[in-house]
């Protein structure tokens, strides 16, 4: 089982992370250099974007916060593998305390992303390089409100400050988030895309953070949507759609795949057509252009069965994963009988052919690339199945329960150099597509079948899914009730760690499901660290945890 450690970093240290609350009227007033100019402006945003490999490629951080406390995702205890103190287990059922390691990590990792972001604004950047900085300090802020409603910050001209920094409300930082991103969009340029901050980047974050404000405002109890956030939601999203240039992908584990960059033909139908922003991983390269490849490879790692795949059964890839990570049946069961291109658990050129690995979620014998019945560690058929429990006792079955889930199909030909060339999608045309719509229906299609259920239809004709007759936002009584916009978003979008948001903004987020039975709103946030609470006293912690 591979376990990342915790990035840990002294007090005092801690209360020197934030960055700048808004542009105060114009753009060049975010940028009023406080610094010499002597620090190269460009290696410090390098610096800056090498921030996100953590917080975004590893299964302990974002993708933990986001996905292992939904139903998307669990991660059980198998005999002794997985236990880590429980750390896993308590995120899927909603019992974690104030000590839990992921929260402080992340807390952590976000407020060193804002630091080095602010710290670009204060070199003399240029007016591209000033706006991808503040991109970047902005999606930290995003993360920061969504995960504890509390962000810290500095001014430019207190970048390196050791006083404790001042904390913004939800609602001062939406206002913040707002004027930034709508300042930088002219400004950003087209030429930045996929793999730095562009146009249609600052507008989809812009989306999120319109979609999520009443959520942000009051996540327990958000208030009805405001119709102009939604209008401006929809003007953000239909620029995506008309200008940026995106395509949906013809085949949808192409966006995932060692070549969904275009770099490595020998895997897949194609390329990615869809992304708006990804990490650039080059295949078999340690740096992209001062951009650090990552650990992507946790994608697939952290699910897979340790005799999953091995060339000819010889083990020439090494170790085949950490057998951990997996879904609930009601998942797997909400995929209707036509959406099988997303469900998957289909063949995928150059991954099933070379390892008998499929792509999609896994359920059912697992065999090798000659079509061999591969078994487990007690020399029994290797069948993931839908029995799943947070604690698996049983030795007989504990390595083969639970489905699995391959979104990121293992690049074989880079494996052994642990330099993977899948490129992590982190905003998608996909998702921009879903956002619109869901605008759509909070605002001028109430019914279901106006804007909303074209969108959507056209996203299920790519994917060669059924049409919809209508469509609602949510049903309350069922979580993957076809007709509705999060149940589209599920089947879209699982694993990519957005799940927890959307169930909090839909107002689902603390009902039962499987393996979760009861809740406390005090779930809705993550507990604020303790060192940070010691570190800057203009934090609070947040309700119920003590």
């Amino acid at each position: 089982m591979k376990k990342y450690k915790n990035i840990l970093l002294v007090a005092a240290a801690l209360s020197m992370t934030a960055a700048c609350t808004k542009l105060e009227n114009k753009l060049n007033d975010s940028i009023a250099s406080s610094g010499s100019g002597s620090l190269d402006p460009s290696s410090l945003l390098s610096n800056a974007y090498n921030d996100l490999n953590i917080l975004l490629h590893n299964q302990d951080q974002l993708f933990s916060l986001e996905e292992t406390v939904t139903d998307e995702c669990l991660v059980p205890t198998r005999g002794g593998d997985w236990d880590d103190n429980g750390v896993w287990r308590v995120l899927h059922a909603h019992t974690w305390d104030v000590t839990h390691t992921q929260a402080q990590s992340v807390f952590v990792n976000l407020g060193k992303l804002e630091s080095d972001a602010t710290t670009v604004l204060a070199f003399n950047p240029n007016a591209d390089q000033a706006a991808q900085a503040i991109f970047l300090r902005c999606l930290a802020q995003f993360y920061f409100l969504d995960l504890y409603n509390q962000v810290p910050y500095r001014t430019v001209d207190k970048y390196n400050g050791i006083d404790a920094p001042p904390v913004m409300t939800p609602a001062q930082a939406i206002d913040s988030l707002v004027t930034n991103l709508t300042a930088i969009i002219p400004v950003l340029s087209n030429a930045n895309r996929p793999y730095k901050a562009s146009p249609a980047a600052a507008r989809f974050l812009l989306m999120k953070v319109l979609l999520n404000k009443q959520a942000f405002l009051n996540k327990k109890t958000p208030a009805a949507d405001d119709a102009n956030d939604m209008a401006q939601v929809i003007t953000l999203g239909n620029a995506i759609i008309a200008t940026s240039g995106l395509t949906l992908t013809p085949h949808y584990f192409d966006n995932f795949s060692p070549n969904n960059g275009g770099l490595d033909p020998g895997y897949g139908w194609g390329a990615s057509s869809e992304m708006i922003l990804a990490y650039p991983n080059a295949p078999g390269v340690k740096n992209n252009n001062g951009i650090g490849n990552a650990g992507i490879n946790a994608r697939w790692m952290m699910t897979l069965h340790y005799n999953s795949f091995g060339h000819k059964g010889d083990g020439v890839y090494g170790n085949a994963g950490w057998n951990g990570f997996s879904t609930i049946a009601d998942f797997y069961n909400a995929f209707d009988a036509s959406d099988t291109m997303r469900r998957g658990n289909v063949p995928y050129p150059g991954v099933t052919d070379v390892s008998g690995l499929r792509v999609g979620l896994l359920q059912g014998q697992q065999v090798d690339e000659n079509g061999v019945n591969r078994v487990d560690r007690n020399g029994a058929p290797l069948k993931f199945n839908a029995q799943v429990s947070l604690i698996e006792p049983d030795k007989a079955t504990l390595e083969d329960n639970g489905i699995r889930i391959i979104k990121y199909p293992p690049d074989y030909s880079n494996y052994n150099s642990g330099q993977p060339g899948n490129q992590l999608q982190i905003f998608r045309l996909a998702d921009a597509i879903l956002m619109t719509a869901e605008a759509h229906l909070r605002s001028d299609d109430k019914a279901g079948t106006g804007a909303s259920l074209t969108l959507v239809n056209g996203l299920r004709d790519v994917r060669k899914a059924a049409h919809l007759s209508s469509l609602s936002l949510v049903n309350t009584g069922n979580l993957y009730d076809a007709n509705t916009l999060l149940a589209e978003r599920q089947k879209e979008l699982y694993w990519e760690s957005w799940r927890r948001q959307d169930l909090i903004r839909f107002k689902v987020f603390l009902i039962p499901w499987a393996l979760k039975t009861s809740d406390n709103e005090k779930y809705l946030l993550f507990p604020i660290p303790a060192t940070q609470l010691i570190a800057n006293p203009n934090l609070k912690q947040n309700p119920g945890y003590q």
